[in-house]
């Protein structure tokens, strides 16, 4: 065990019973014991309490008591406040990062390069748009007046634990909005250290708050929380809609991003040699675990034997294994119930006649234990196929041949989902065409740098509502017009 696993257990090892409510840590009032599971292993590594609707009750009281104060605070004292939580997640970056390996088997060097690097980013765009943003603006003799919403409700997933946080707790903070956090029961512990990251960081009692538990439990009983004015949630579709269902009669906004399927189109006269490889790497990062993951590589019909050896050499190049271990590429399947899944879903993948270029449904050599699945490739999938359709959530990576680009237009839109998509070529005119037709919330054009600022969302079930930047801001304030203000 390093030093910083060390450090990171002792911060949480006594707080597994309880929640953070108006300031201080609090033993929870539910009975229901929760493991905490290495997926390297398949061992437990700790336990958290699940947090009753009474838990909740106690955290909402806490948000709205807080908010009148927190809402009207200065700009500048929630500038501060957010600057100390950025210092010090990069204070205490390596801890976060052997947390998410030990929880959701994030690989080390992934921890460190993209887990917490880009969490923090979160909190830095947040910081940009409060010091610039005018909560005030004059149209003839009206002004236009955007408040915070409220109490704030937010529900995060288990693949980026701590990224999802920080995606939804600044901008909400930096609206002046109070926050009560329901993070994942599957990899609570980077959620429980950011909580107190926010308490040494100084935020007055009430305006952050965390509850663990389940979603059918703590995540219901938000949803229709009546003090509770917006609920934001990060998940699955299913988790989606019940939120959406239960929220409902208190007629609170809800903003959901949901699954993708997202296409990534290589146009005729892209570098295959360059852009596959690239490919390959984005539908795999995080072990496939991203809703914006692109899955569907579709590509040309007179290169696809190309395309399909240079997605198989480069799987050949990627290292599964102990995600400890910073010579590892590909760590294990965050879970249990995914991991059982992803294999489902590849065994479905030939049950229905897709052509498997590598990878399968066999355990990598050499590791018998944990939630580990060897990087998959199909080709010749048709855009009917469930490989093609289905979010499997792993790294399962489908082929798809076009014979124009028209077709492959249609190919990439023929999707319940929404959420991403990628277009390589050289001809920039028309890679920006091809983005302009295709019906999602984000698309990168030749392998862009992220963005912290570019809006995120979906189109059709993948959810609605943006996160990030000015638009990811605007969804935790209120419009109020003032007729006669000038």
């Amino acid at each position: 065990m390093t030093d910083a696993v060390a450090q990171a257990e002792r911060e949480i090892a006594d707080l597994g019973d309880c929640a953070y409510i108006g300031g201080t840590w609090l033993p929870v009032s539910g009975t229901e014991r929760l493991p905490v599971i290495n997926p390297a292993t398949g061992e437990q590594v700790a336990e958290i309490v699940a947090g009753a609707s009474a838990d909740l009750d106690r955290a909402v009281a806490a948000a709205r008591a807080a908010f009148p104060a927190f809402s009207s605070s200065s700009v500048e004292d929630r500038l501060a406040l957010l600057e100390r939580i950025h210092a010090l997640i990069l204070e205490r970056a390596e801890p976060l990062a052997q947390v998410l390996t030990l929880e959701m088997g994030a690989a080390i060097t992934h921890a460190r390069a993209a887990h917490v690097p880009l969490a923090a980013a979160h909190v830095r765009a947040a910081i940009d748009v409060l010091r610039d943003y005018e909560f005030l603006t004059l149209h003839g003799t009206t002004a236009v007046v955007r408040e915070p919403i409220g109490v704030a409700g937010l529900i995060t997933p288990w693949n980026w634990p701590l990224y999802q946080i920080t995606a939804k707790v600044a901008p909400a903070l930096a609206a002046g909005c109070t926050v009560v956090l329901k993070p994942s029961e599957l990899s609570p512990l980077s959620g429980m250290m950011f909580a107190q990251i926010v308490h040494d960081a100084g935020a007055a009692p009430g305006v952050f708050n965390l509850v663990n538990g389940t979603g059918s439990e703590v995540g219901a009983a938000m949803a229709a929380h009546p003090d509770i004015d917006m609920i934001s949630i990060t998940g699955s579709n299913r988790a989606g809609v019940l939120v959406a269902q239960g929220a409902a009669p208190t007629v609170k906004r809800v903003t959901q991003e949901l699954g993708g399927k997202s296409p990534n189109v290589l146009l005729p006269d892209a570098d295959f040699e360059r852009v596959v490889p690239l490919g390959v790497m984005a539908a795999f990062r995080n072990v496939g675990q991203s809703c914006s993951a692109p899955t569907r590589m579709i590509v040309p019909r007179a290169n696809l034997a190309e395309v399909e050896a240079l997605a198989r050499q480069t799987v050949e190049s990627i290292v599964v294994g102990d995600p400890a271990k910073e010579a590892t590429t590909l760590g294990p399947i965050a879970n249990r119930a995914q991991f059982q899944r992803v294999n489902t879903m590849i065994a479905v993948g030939l049950e229905d006649g897709a052509r498997l270029v590598c990878g399968g449904p066999e355990r990598p050599d050499g590791l018998p234990d944990g939630f580990y699945v060897r990087p998959t490739v199909f080709s010749d999938v048709a855009s009917a196929m469930r490989i093609a359709q289905e979010e499997i959530f792993g790294p399962v990576l489908v082929i798809i041949p076009y014979d124009d680009v028209d077709e492959a237009v249609t190919i990439a839109n023929d999707s319940v989902f929404g959420l991403g998509g990628h277009v390589h070529g050289a001809d920039i005119a028309q890679a920006r065409s091809v983005a302009l037709r295709i019906r999602t919330g984000q698309v990168h054009i030749n392998n862009p740098a992220w963005d912290a600022h570019a809006p995120f969302g979906g189109y059709k079930q993948s959810g609605n509502g943006r996160e990030y930047g000015v638009f990811g801001f605007e969804e935790y304030l209120e419009v109020k017009a003032i007729l006669g203000f000038a």
